[in-house]
């Protein structure tokens, strides 16, 4: 039997998706942003989409400095992830507060990669659409890292790498061992 879900959740009837953090800075404020809502869309230029509140203090950043970082975090850092999740970059460091390490950008003036992450994406803003009560930011990137213990082949080794999943509210998992699929 199939039960009607509410409009409000259903985008988790889409949305298994991995998990970002989403570094952003102006000035000399930065933060920090757990993102499940995010896709490449375009191969040349390389083209990614973040989808992030209007309300959040990271939103302001980007549309600020026109710049942001993708950061792919490992399931060993789920508790940083989180506490980043659950305060305000307005008021805090997120960076000390989580014990995350910035490091120097390759190509971007102020978002900062974090050390900790498993690959970035250092973006320039391309374009900003509003999207309800979230912005959509195009961004193209301009560098990109990624750990060669857990990228091989051009494909994360999902199960060593443990990439986070979000399914909703607070519930996540771990990446698994990836199949190759033969007919």
């Amino acid at each position: 039997m199939k039960v009607e879900i509410g409009k409000e959740k259903a985008s988790r009837l889409i949305n298994c998706g991995q998990v970002i953090l989403v570094t952003s800075a102006y000035q000399d404020k930065r933060t920090i942003t757990p993102c499940a809502w995010h896709m490449p869309i375009s191969k040349d230029p390389a083209l990614v989409a973040v989808a992030l509140a209007k309300k959040h203090f990271s939103s302001q950043l980007i549309q600020q400095s026109k710049e942001f970082v993708i950061n792919i975090p490992s399931w060993q850092i789920l508790d940083k992830v989180m506490l980043c999740g659950s305060m305000s970059g307005r008021t805090c460091d997120k960076f000390s507060h989580a014990g995350l390490t910035a490091e120097k950008p390759h190509k971007l003036a102020v978002a900062v990669p974090i050390a900790e992450s498993l690959g970035t994406l250092e973006c320039g803003l391309r374009e900003s659409k509003d999207a309800g009560d979230h912005y959509m930011f195009i961004g193209e990137v301009q560098y990109a890292q990624a750990d060669d213990r857990f990228f091989i082949n051009d494909i994360w080794d999902t199960e060593t790498a443990q990439l986070i999943f979000h399914v909703g509210g607070k519930y996540f998992f771990p990446s698994q061992k990836t199949s190759e699929f033969k007919k």
